[in-house]
């Protein structure tokens, strides 16, 4: 599993706009040239964000985007979430999935455990406390 560019940007961009003073909109421009994301790429990784509920956009001359929650309470698996969608490493592990090699399967359990270890770390941290760091 990697990591996706769009992800990348999608953390880049909610770390910037997690710096800034709460309620404050910044630009699409802003945010490219700041985090050297190009722009078009920007707003559709934008509008991923906002579909999640993790930003707010504002249309117009003194438009832009702003965080939709404090940043105490946005994770990296929040924003990976909201690009790639729900993360698991295997299709055995999504809710609802029916494996017929469930009951004898000897890879299944170390998966999940993989898979809760991985989430667990991408939700110790909030934005605010990277920013901390």
């Amino acid at each position: 599993m990697q990591i996706t560019r769009q992800s990348e940007y999608a953390i880049r961009t909610m770390l910037e706009l997690a710096q800034a003073p709460a309620g404050e909109l910044l630009s699409a421009k802003y945010i490219s040239e700041r985090q050297d994301i190009p722009e078009d790429f920007l707003k559709k990784t934008v509008k991923l964000l906002a579909m999640a509920d993790l930003v707010i956009t504002q249309r117009g001359n003194n438009g832009g985007v702003r965080l939709a929650k404090p940043a105490e309470e946005i994770t990296l698996a929040d924003i990976v979430a909201a690009v790639e969608g729900p993360i698991i490493l295997n299709q055995c592990l999504s809710p609802g999935y029916s494996c017929p090699n469930q009951p004898t399967c000897p890879v299944s359990r170390n998966l999940a455990r993989a898979q809760e270890a991985l989430l667990n770390e991408l939700r110790r941290e909030s934005l605010a406390d990277m920013l901390k760091n």
